[in-house]
Formats: structure tokens, sequence, C-alpha cells
């Protein structure tokens, strides 16, 4: 998957945005429905999802593993399973572009198998480390070949009989859990995973959905484990795929900014693992109506009723932010606008994201007239009471998340707001412009 030549986009002030959207369907749990139904007995169908580069990317590595994947339509397709145990080797590398959620999901899957595949991705991904998934997997038998650093690309090896294993998370890491889980669906006894802080249970809810046998226990000093019995037979199930509440984070703050907006944002999933953000907009003075409460996939999910509204600073609690880790970026850009200081700490994890967040983040900050202090582990934004600047040239550093909230700022800010480049953004929201100027967003540059 080569990148795509630079494409700049400029978001220009807007007037106020109004209007009904659905945002795509959440990304997580598409690279789930996609993985889980290559290891089912039978068809799985799903509809609502997501296809972006990073989705799409999964979808072809099942193809390469040996399931019959098919597009029937938007959003509408099939997975005919090979069952657990029944993975083929792949004939070429897995190529999962900018997608570090896709690649490592996938090691853990190919790691519980006797089968050897090698991981590719783009330059952004060969960046990030894979060594947090590397060592449990190394753990139940799996034997790696990787750069320096544990990067990509790799090839992976995996367990000619994988062992189970108890495993406490050194991070919070939805992803290294997944993948630990994933390899010990074909260990003999139980896999166990041990957290000190919940992150996102998505695989969980969609194992059990599967027919898989998984319990979740509390232990003491409030950790967690979540015991998994190993070679089950799963069964096809029919998938929706909700909202994803962080695409979905772009037009509600969006709204929450601009003045005299006012929005509705059809079926976001709000799994308590993943609505931080909405928490957090909402003890900033964020006017969002919950309405419409309702279960969609195994998932809970509510429309949302958004109006522009004045924001205050907050101190964002650390503990948050395994549930929001992908939206402080966005949150940064709702912080520049609010009135007083808004800490976001305890978030190092996004040193280690498709960019270094923390450092993109404030560095498009000051770029448009925001001062924030930036410390190892998270930022300090000072805001500006709806009064940001903006006419910044921002460098997305090929993040998708960096490029649409920098444009979500050039959209109520007094200037227009330019990022170098916009190609990206359809890893994660193919139609996030066209969405966007439906509600009355205003962009040019060759992004458009």
């Amino acid at each position: 998957m080569a990148h795509s030549l630079a494409t700049p986009l400029t978001a220009e002030p807007s007037a106020r945005l109004t209007g009904t959207i659905d945002v795509p369907g959440d990304k997580s749990i598409s690279h789930r429905a996609l993985i889980f139904g290559a290891l089912a007995v039978g068809e799985t169908r799903i509809t609502g999802l997501l296809e972006g580069a990073d989705v799409l990317a999964t979808a072809e590595a099942m193809r390469r593993l040996g399931a019959d994947v098919e597009r029937h339509g938007v959003g509408t397709w099939s997975v005919h399973g090979v069952g657990v145990g029944g993975l083929n080797e792949p004939d070429q590398p897995l190529d999962f572009g900018n997608s570090g959620t896709g690649a490592r999901l996938v090691m853990g899957l190919v790691a519980g198998h006797p089968i050897t595949a090698t991981f590719i991705g783009d330059a952004s991904l060969s960046r990030r480390p894979m060594s947090r998934v590397i060592a449990p997997l190394s753990d139940m038998g799996a034997t790696f070949h990787t750069r320096d650093g544990g990067r990509l690309p790799l090839t992976l090896i995996g367990a000619r009989r994988a062992m189970p294993i108890a495993y406490p998370l050194p991070v919070a890491s939805a992803q290294v859990k997944s993948a630990v889980l994933l390899a010990g669906l074909n260990a003999p006894g139980q896999t166990t995973v041990i957290e000190a802080t919940p992150t996102r249970d998505h695989t969980e809810r969609m194992l059990r959905a599967f027919g898989a046998e998984i319990q979740v226990e509390a232990g003491p000093r409030g950790l967690l484990a979540i015991r998994l019995t190993g070679e089950p037979e799963l069964r096809p199930c029919p998938i929706t795929v909700p909202g994803d509440p962080s695409s979905a984070a772009f037009p509600v703050v969006a709204a929450l900014l601009t003045p005299g907006s006012e929005i509705v944002v059809r079926g976001i999933m709000l799994n308590p693992h993943r609505s931080g953000l909405y928490t957090t907009l909402m003890e900033m003075g964020g006017d969002i109506e919950v309405m419409n409460q309702r279960e969609q996939g195994g998932e809970p999910v509510a429309d949302l009723r958004v109006r522009s509204s004045r924001l205050r600073g907050v101190e964002v609690p650390p503990d948050r932010a395994a549930s929001m880790i992908d939206e402080y970026p966005v949150l940064a850009i709702a912080a520049a606008f609010a009135d007083g200081e808004t800490r976001m700490l305890g978030i190092q994890e996004l040193r280690v994201k498709e960019s270094d967040r923390i450092a993109a983040t404030a560095s498009g900050l000051r770029a448009n007239g925001i001062k924030v202090r930036e410390t190892e582990d998270g930022m300090i934004v000072e805001g500006r009471s709806g009064e940001v600047a903006g006419a910044g040239h921002v460098a997305t550093h090929m993040d998708h998340r960096i490029a649409m909230s920098f444009l979500v700022m050039g959209l109520a800010a007094q200037k227009p707001v330019t990022v170098d480049d916009a190609s990206m953004i359809a890893t994660s929201f193919p139609d996030f412009l066209p969405l966007m100027q439906g509600l009355g967003a205003t962009f040019s540059g060759e992004g458009q």
C-alpha cells in the first residue's frame, strides 16, 4: 500500500454547522468482525463495515489466510471462515498499510497457528514498535524475525503447538490483550490476560457472540482477569457495526466550537471503554444530549444532539486515557477554544501511535497561536476563550487524526488552517470531507 502524493488541504472559517449525519462504522469492530468471521465455520454476514484503507487491509489479509471474503454492497460483506486452526499459509506478505490495529491483531491470530507469514506496512507503520506484542506471543511459542526494535517488516513463524499463558499487561493496550487472546484460541487449556487498567472490550464481547468460552473476573487491587478456553468451534454470527465514536469526535467537536451550530449524529457506539471523550466534553460544558439509547451488535449505541457551547478547561483524569486514547488530538483542539487551562496527562501511549501525537498536536497548536506545555506523558493547553487565531500550516506526519483535528480547528478559528497532507484521512474516515461539507463546512486546496 504505497503512500499517495501529499495533498494539502485548508479548512476555512465556516458559518454554523447543521444537519443529521451517520458516521462510518467503528474501525475496531470492523477489524474484529472480519477476523472472527475468518475463524468461524460457515458464513458471517457483516453490515455497516468501515471501508477505510485500514479495514480493507485486514479483509485482504483474511483472504490470504484462506477465508472467502466478499463485498456485496456499501458496508455489506460476507466472510466464509476456515475454523480455528484452519488458516492457510499466505503465499505473499500481509500488507497492513498504516494499520497498527490490523497488524497487531493478525500477528496474534497467526502466532497461534503453525504457519509462517511476513508482515509489511507503509513508512509510518514501519516506524511503530511491535515489541509489546512480540513478547507475549513469543512466550506462547511463536518465533519472530524483525528489524531492530521489533519493527516491520517482520516474519512470524507461528507456534507448532501454541501454549496457553497467563499474561499481565505491562501497559493498558487492547491491541496486546486481543493479540494474546487470538493466539490463545488455538492453544489447549486456558489463556489469561490480566489488566490493571480496563481497556476496550470489543474482543471479549465478540468472542462470546461467536460462541467462545470467556470469563472476566475482578481480582485483588482492582486487577481484571480475562480467561479464554482454547480450541473452540466458533459459529458464524451476524454483525451490525455501530458508528465509530472516534470518527464522530470530529463533527461533534466542530459543532461545539462553531457558533450557532446544531447537529445530530446517529448510531454512535457508547461502550464505556470508548466514551471518555464525550464524558470529558460534557464536563467542559459541551451541550451533548444522548438520545435513543439501544444495543446494536452487542454494543451500547445512541444518537447524539450537539449544540455549540462555551467550553471551560478541565483536568482530564489519567485513568480515563484508555477510554479515549485516539481522541486526545481533537480534545486538544476543543481545549484551545476553552476558557482556562486543560491538563491532559498519563497519555504517553500517544508517543507511539501513527505519529508522536503529543509532539504533533503541540506543534500544530503553536502554529495557530495556542500556548501549550508539553510533558513526557501529556500536554497542558492554555485556552483562548473562543478566540483562536488560526492561519497556521500544520505538519500531519502521515497521521489521519492529526489531519482531521486541525481541519476542525480551521472551521472555528479566525483565519484558515492548512494541513500539509490530507490523503491519509481515507484510512479511517473516507467520507470525512463530503460529510463535513454537508453540514456546512468549507475546505479548499488539493485535498478537495
